[in-house]
């Protein structure tokens, strides 16, 4: 049976704005009726009507706002036709649920971040809201799925979430390297992250005097922009080392193949789809012990703790001075991209949680 489902997201400029469009395009693909439902930005960002879907701007932000009790009446008036509501992420989950949407499917993408005062108590509050009203809770990551559960879930379960195709590089990695000005000698470290507290790009910049105290001097490159593009871009201009803040790009796929390797300094994550693009890259991976990184990519990535600099700089050295020890991290990486779940695989799952709930 072809259905219809609702999509709501929150606001969303990376990861989870994209694997909803990756899950309403497969679904289209599959004959099913796709609405979006959102904050304005995310369709600019993400473009869901220009793919097929019908979109429908409701304000669900990051945080509590007064538009809040009115966003869950227009929730209310736009889901009643829904045979699925899945909604993204904790306060659209919750949103949901208190608009009456069901059958209701909530993904969890990450871990509360840290608050004090109020906000301490509202996302605790929200998952127990999320697990007990959803009729599937699914969690990108295995720490999601047990706080889902200690929230009281009948029915958590692990979301398989693939990271969209890049695409194949359209430059030679000497090209790409040229246009940044990196000679071959010079090893190339990468980062490609919304410039926010979640991604901890403080600590690659502490990290980077120590990683630059070697022949040839390494470059470090930040791709992304975000709320700390400002500060991040002052704290690099004050340093000694090679930090190019290169802002927005539409060539990762080439900046991956350039890459030497990989970082990745978050303070929370879910699956990482950075990290699965980075894989499939074959590159090298040094990246933080947070949310769903263990669980999905231990034996293949370099890990250590979160917010620790010292530590950082030591993996990346590692990897920098040891040829042997790189050429093992690019060959676990290429294996393990091989096993990362597909967009189609993605989407058959969430068509059988649907399929289930909805009783088709």
């Amino acid at each position: 049976m072809n259905g219809r489902i609702a999509l709501v997201v929150g606001t969303s400029t990376g990861g989870v704005g994209r694997h909803v469009r990756s899950l309403g395009e497969g679904l289209l693909r599959r004959g099913h009726r796709v609405a979006v439902v959102g904050p304005p930005e995310v369709e600019r960002e993400f473009g869901f009507a220009e793919a097929g879907m019908r979109f429908s701007p409701v304000r669900v932000g990051r945080g509590p706002s007064w538009s809040d009790p009115g966003a869950v009446l227009r929730l209310r008036a736009l889901l009643g036709g829904a045979d699925v509501v899945h909604a993204h992420g904790l306060r659209a989950g919750a949103m949901c649920a208190l608009a009456g949407a069901r059958p209701l499917v909530v993904t969890a993408h990450n871990a509360p971040p840290r608050a004090e005062g109020p906000l301490a108590a509202a996302y605790p509050a929200l998952e127990r809201i999320v697990a007990l009203r959803a009729d599937v809770a699914l969690g990108v990551s295995g720490d999601l799925v047990e706080r889902l559960r200690a929230a009281g879930a009948g029915d958590a379960r692990m979301a398989v979430v693939a990271a969209p195709d890049t695409g194949r590089a359209l430059k030679g990695r000497e090209e790409t390297r040229g246009d940044l000005a990196v000679p071959p000698e010079r090893p190339l470290l990468l980062t490609v992250a919304r410039l926010a507290e979640q991604k901890g790009l403080d600590t690659l910049l502490e990290a980077a005097p120590a990683i630059a105290d070697r022949v040839p001097e390494p470059v470090v490159a930040i791709a992304g922009d975000g709320p700390l593009w400002g500060e991040l871009h002052d704290m690099a201009a004050e340093m000694d080392t090679d930090v190019r803040m290169l802002g927005r790009r539409g060539d990762v796929a080439d900046l991956l193949a350039a890459a030497d390797v990989f970082c990745l300094t978050s303070r929370w994550e879910g699956p990482s789809l950075v990290i699965m693009e980075a894989l499939r890259a074959g590159l090298p991976v040094v990246a933080t012990r947070v949310g769903g990184i263990p669980d999905l990519y231990a034996g293949t990535v370099l890990m250590v703790p979160p917010g620790e600099p010292e530590a950082f700089a030591a993996a990346v050295g590692r990897v920098i001075d040891d040829p042997g020890l790189a050429a093992d991290l690019r060959a676990r990486s290429r294996e393990t991209a091989r096993a990362l779940p597909t967009e189609d695989d993605a989407v058959e799952s969430v068509c059988s949680i649907y399929k289930a709930v909805a009783r088709w």
